[in-house]
């Protein structure tokens, strides 16, 4: 089975349309968003409609959680700075947010032995929380231990990495960070997304029975940058794309 993974689109709808030709391509057995579909750019309301058009299970991410009490008003809408772009959400949209779930939870039954997979925007724990490819290995496998977590999928630093932990009993826990669609800080200013191979051997037993790849796509960076010039957005969101960071 193969199941495509995304996170942090952050309303760029050049990234996200280039993103879907590539998955569409390699036909995913099932699809899920670890969130933050808005935020930092002008098409907020393209990326919930083909979300929901496709009906792709979805995490709410911290900044979709940022428009529940966001009050919008003809002023608001004029004045520069970040919040213009949680501005720019449809009534339609917003109540779409409010309703995501923080977590999401597979459960494998493979060869009589249990998997367990568990979805977060940043951490099991918080969705501000950042799990970082250097994150403390006791305090994460406590984490992973108190969210009965095999494999744990996160997004929020848009810094992609795949990790795997020893248990005290013998078994590999993996920690995968899936990378961000549409703002890449990772020095790579193409998107990321992740595909997830499991066979029927698959076991918390084997090392490399866990099979994930970092797909990078290229997608117009410019037409993205351009879009947030034009706007009342800060230029260095701009910046920020065209240079990965």
């Amino acid at each position: 089975m193969t199941i495509a993974l995304f996170s942090d689109i952050h309303a760029n709808l050049p990234a996200f349309e280039a993103m879907l030709q590539d998955m569409d391509s390699r036909k995913p057995d099932a699809v899920y968003c670890l969130g933050d579909l808005v935020g930092y750019n002008v098409w907020p309301n393209e990326v919930i409609a083909e979300i929901r058009k496709r009906g792709i299970a979805t995490l709410k991410g911290n900044h979709d959680e940022k428009v529940e009490k966001l009050k919008t008003t003809a002023d608001s809408l004029k004045e520069p700075g970040k919040k213009y772009a949680y501005h720019l959400i449809d009534g339609e949209g917003r109540a779409y947010l409010k309703t995501l779930p923080a977590h999401i939870r597979l459960e494998y039954k493979l060869n009589d032995s249990p998997l367990s997979l568990v979805f977060a925007h940043g951490s099991t724990r918080s969705i501000d929380e950042y799990v970082l490819v250097d994150m403390d290995e006791n305090y994460l496998l406590e984490m992973m231990d108190e969210a009965n977590a095999d494999l744990l999928f996160v997004g929020h630093s848009h810094k992609p990495y795949h990790r795997i932990l020893t248990t005290g009993n013998g078994h590999y826990k993996h920690v995968i960070n899936i990378g961000s669609v549409g703002k890449p800080k990772d020095g790579d200013p193409r998107g990321c997304y992740v595909l997830l191979t499991i066979s029927d051997s698959s076991s918390v037993a084997e090392k490399d029975s866990i099979q994930v790849s970092f797909i990078r796509f290229e997608y117009d960076v410019e037409k993205a940058a351009q879009a947030i010039e034009k706007s009342i957005l800060p230029v260095e969101f701009a910046d920020a794309l065209r240079k990965g960071v």
